[in-house]
């Protein structure tokens, strides 16, 4: 094989071993993780980390935890997978010190170490606020569904529930007339058989789906998940998954998860000021800007995040059918604070009529007594009179579309910001997207991959010479 690169035999001999530190160079990703997982207090953050007096010593958490970050970086996250790569990769053996702890150890690891692992993820979070990399100014907050380990044939709604009974019911109902023509005609043995068979297969499925059925309307949502109990059905572009919505808060300056959390309810509108306080929390700020879109409207959680010192920027979502209507929508009635009254587009006034409670929230009621004689209520309303509700803290609510109509370019910011990551992160994922059941567990799985994303951007912004220089310190 002259004329071509040749390699090294493999039965010659070295006077002196090379270290398996040669094989790992200074700039290597799992110098990071290596550096960074030694410099943890690990039986702080809830991990055990004293052996048991008696029995075989187990494994230290510590490496346990280098094993999995490692994995989660290079998208290796079955347990079994990472079994193997510890007894063949080389950037693996040199973390782990060429231990290799069998699959059921790994998996047990991650299992029962769930919250500690969240806390991980947010110490990381604090070395890159201690590495300058976080603006401290703006995040940016928003929700995406990813698949649970639940198949959509194995996931019940009332309504997908109500359509296989009647698909059921139907198919009897043929199989049955089809019988009934047959014996008039005298059939053969196998085909009268034939139909039976078919007959009872299906009143065992029906008998199946109405017990499927009683637990569905047992569940608080009236869901029924066979394979993850905890998946729900969502909507997500135009479509259904049957999976989670993942929250999140990014930083505007570099694009890093500041904050998550997993939830198995498919609506963003109750996430907003749970979602900014936290990441308020971990930046450590006396004031913050939010920005959201509109999916997360809701006065009462605006009004939250205003008295938690958090502004946000959201547009209000356009429910009202009047426009379409070719009537008089909200806009055109102008609220006169200092009367507190509205003024309609006939110049006449909405006086203050009553207080009633809707949704959790005082509603003032106003309306006037000449809409009957007004010349343009066609426009207005087909009732007796044109009535306008408004919330008792509606300043909450003019407060921030002020803000919004002040930074009109926000919103092209915060597609910038969030989607990215959320789009790295379902492309390392894969199709399948999570591979745990149950929320806590998918909550655990979130983390990892949120920690191994904020390592690879840290990395890939400041080297990783710079990241176990400022630790190490």
């Amino acid at each position: 094989m002259s004329g071509f690169i040749e390699g090294e035999d493999r039965s010659q001999g070295t006077l002196f071993p090379e270290r398996l530190d040669d094989y790992v160079a200074e700039d290597n990703p799992v110098r990071v993780i290596d550096v960074f997982i030694d410099d943890l207090d690990v039986s702080g953050l809830g991990f055990k980390a004293e052996p048991a007096a008696t029995g075989r010593p187990g494994y230290h958490p510590k490496m346990m935890l280098k094993l999995y970050v490692y994995g989660y970086l290079n998208r290796v996250q079955s347990s079994r997978r990472l079994e193997r790569e510890a007894q063949r990769d080389i950037e693996l053996m040199w973390l782990t010190g060429r231990l290799a702890p069998d699959f059921k150890s790994i998996a047990d690891f991650r299992k029962d170490n769930g919250e500690a692992i969240r806390l991980v993820c947010r110490e990381f979070v604090m070395l890159c606020r201690k590495l300058n990399l976080l603006s401290d100014k703006l995040v940016a907050i928003d929700g995406s569904k990813f698949k649970a380990v639940n198949s959509r044939d194995k996931n019940f709604t009332r309504a997908k529930m109500k359509r296989r009974l009647e698909a059921v019911e139907s198919s009897i109902e043929r199989y049955l007339t089809e019988l009934a023509e047959a014996d008039q005609n005298e059939p053969a043995a196998d085909d009268a058989k034939t139909l039976q068979d078919k007959v009872a297969k299906l009143r065992e499925e029906m008998a199946r789906l109405k017990k499927l059925e009683v637990r569905m309307l047992e569940a608080p949502d009236k869901q029924l998940s066979l394979t993850d109990p905890d998946a729900r059905s969502m909507k997500s572009r135009g479509t259904g998954v049957v999976g989670y919505n993942v929250q999140s808060a990014v930083d505007s300056k570099h694009h890093l998860i500041i904050a998550h959390q997993v939830t198995n309810v498919g609506s963003d509108r109750s996430q907003l000021s749970p979602m900014a306080k936290e990441a308020k929390a971990v930046l450590d700020v006396e004031q913050l800007d939010a920005v959201a879109d509109r999916g997360y409207y809701n006065g009462n959680e605006i009004r939250a995040c205003e008295q938690a010192g958090i502004d946000v920027y959201l547009p209000k979502p356009a429910t009202s059918p009047n426009k379409a209507k070719g009537q008089f929508d909200r806009s055109a009635f102008e609220y006169i604070e200092q009367d507190d009254e509205y003024e309609c587009p006939a110049g006449k006034r909405l006086t203050y009529r009553f207080t009633r409670t809707e949704a959790n929230k005082e509603i003032r009621r106003y309306w006037s007594s000449a809409c009957p004689r007004c010349p343009i209520k066609a426009q207005c309303t087909t009732g007796e009179n044109r009535r306008v509700s408004r919330w008792v803290h509606a300043d909450v609510l003019e407060r921030a579309q002020t803000r919004l109509d002040s930074r009109p370019d926000i919103m092209r910011t915060r597609r910038a910001t969030v989607e990215h990551p959320f789009g790295t992160l379902k492309s390392w994922m894969g199709s399948t997207h999570f591979q745990m059941k149950t929320l806590p567990r998918v909550s655990t799985e979130m983390s990892l991959h949120v920690l191994s994303y904020n390592m690879k951007r840290a990395i890939n912004l400041l080297g990783t010479e710079k990241i176990v220089a400022t630790i190490r310190v």
